[in-house]
């Protein structure tokens, strides 16, 4: 199990699970691709984090990205940042910056997956 963390990154978890549901359980060539196309502020950093975790990987085992499969991904909340906002008749509205952290965990794909993968393959075509 591989990990890469990212934390205090100024967007909301909620907007950040929605890239991390499109990559979640996909191997990692495959994740990288759609990270590069989606249109999100969230997913230049994921992708960062998502190579670092692939390096972190090959520094520790010697292990290739073709070889490796996202077995999770969370986004969890960070803090919050409080800020004013004056309004009318000398009031204020709070405004909160919300942030959140985001872990990365890589694992290796299992040989009967992989065959799998290539048997159903065949009997498509």
């Amino acid at each position: 199990m591989y990990k890469a963390k990212l934390s205090n990154f100024r967007v909301s978890a909620r907007k950040g699970r929605l890239v991390a549901d499109l990559i979640r359980g996909k191997q990692v060539e495959e994740a990288q691709a759609v990270l590069k196309f989606v249109h999100k502020k969230t997913a230049d950093p994921m992708l960062k984090l998502l190579n670092s975790a692939v390096a972190n990987a090959e520094i520790i085992d010697g292990l290739k990205a073709n070889t490796l499969f996202i077995s999770k991904v969370v986004v969890n909340e960070g803090p919050i940042y409080k800020r004013i906002m004056p309004r009318a008749r000398g009031t204020a509205h709070r405004i909160n910056k919300r942030t959140s952290h985001i872990e990365i965990e890589l694992d290796k794909v299992k040989e009967e997956k992989k065959n799998k993968k290539v048997k159903e393959k065949k009997h498509e075509s």
